[in-house]
C-alpha cells in the first residue's frame, strides 16, 4: 500500500512539474477558511446566456485571423503545403514562445486520426505530438489492441487542435482554437482518416462543440463529418489510473468498430 501512495503522489508531482509549477511553498501561509472582508454581492436570478462555443468568441483582431486561416488552410492541397502554410501563419501569438511546430505524427493515411489538444514540453522539444510520458502511455493503450503510429498494418495518425505549446501548459484559449480550427479541419480532409478518436476536452470542445470528456467519452458522435470518439487523455489517466477500465472499454469499442467497417 505505502508503495502504491508512493508512486501515484510522485505522478501527481510529475504532472504538477508539467504545468509549470515551479515553487511548492509560498512566502507567506494562506488560510483558506477566512471570511472575505466584503460580503459577495447577490446573484442574480435572471437566467443566465447560453455558453458560447470557442469557436465562435469574438476577440479584437480574431475575425480578421479567422478569414485568413480559413483562406490559407483551403489553399492547401498536400499535407506538406499545409504544414508549411501554418508555419507561415502570422496571428498566432503561440508561436512566438514555442521551438518548434508540432504537426502531425504516424502514417497520413491510418484509418484512424487521433486528435489531442495541444503540444506540452516534451512536444514542443520534439516538434511531434505524444512523445512524453502521456505519449507513452498512449502509445501503450493502443499497442494493447496491435495499433500504434508506426504499424503499418495497423497505424495510427496523430495531430493536435493546437501546433505550438500555449506556455506552461496552460488551456487553449477560445480565440486561439478558432483561429488554427480551419487548419485542423482542413488537416482532417487531407489525411482521409475514416475514423477520428477525440483525446481529452478541448478536441471535443473544437470538433463537437461540448466538454465535459467524463460524460462524453465512450460515445460515439459526429466530427468533421465522420464517426468520432471521444477518449481520456492520457496524462488524466496518469493522475487517476483508476480510470483505465474505461479507457480499456474505449479502445475495445474502437477495434469492434474497425471490425465491423473492415478496410476496403
Amino acid at each position: 500500500m505505502e508503495s502504491s501512495t508512493f508512486h501515484h503522489d510522485l505522478a501527481l508531482l510529475d504532472w504538477q512539474i508539467e504545468l509549470g509549477v515551479t515553487e511548492a511553498i509560498l512566502d507567506a501561509p494562506v488560510n483558506r477558511y477566512e471570511v472575505p472582508a466584503e460580503a459577495p454581492r447577490a446573484v442574480s436570478t435572471k437566467a443566465s446566456a447560453p455558453a458560447v462555443q470557442p469557436t465562435a468568441v469574438p476577440v479584437s483582431g480574431a475575425p480578421d485571423a479567422v478569414a485568413e486561416s480559413e483562406r490559407m488552410a483551403s489553399a492547401a492541397n498536400t499535407l506538406d503545403d499545409l504544414r508549411a502554410a501554418m508555419a507561415a501563419y502570422p496571428h498566432c501569438d503561440l508561436k512566438k514562445g514555442a521551438r518548434n511546430l508540432v504537426f502531425s505524427d504516424g502514417i497520413p493515411d491510418a484509418r484512424v486520426m487521433l486528435v489531442g489538444e495541444a503540444p506540452g514540453r516534451d512536444e514542443d522539444l520534439a516538434g511531434k505530438p505524444f512523445v512524453g510520458r502521456a505519449g507513452q502511455l498512449l502509445d501503450r493503450m493502443f499497442a494493447a489492441i496491435d495499433m500504434g503510429r508506426d504499424r503499418e498494418e495497423a497505424p495510427l495518425y496523430i495531430t493536435n487542435v493546437l501546433p505550438w505549446r500555449p506556455p506552461q501548459n496552460r488551456d487553449p484559449r477560445p480565440e486561439e482554437i478558432a483561429m488554427m480550427k480551419p487548419f485542423l479541419l482542413r488537416h482532417i480532409a487531407l489525411a482521409e482518416p475514416e475514423i477520428l478518436v477525440l483525446i481529452g476536452n478541448w478536441s471535443c470542445v473544437t470538433l463537437l462543440g461540448k466538454r465535459g470528456i467524463t460524460r462524453l467519452r465512450g460515445t460515439w458522435a459526429q466530427a468533421a463529418g465522420l464517426p468520432a470518439l471521444p477518449m481520456f487523455h492520457p496524462a488524466y489517466l496518469l493522475r487517476s489510473p483508476e480510470f483505465k477500465r474505461e479507457a480499456w472499454a474505449d479502445l475495445l469499442s474502437l477495434k469492434a468498430h474497425l471490425k465491423k467497417d473492415p478496410a476496403p
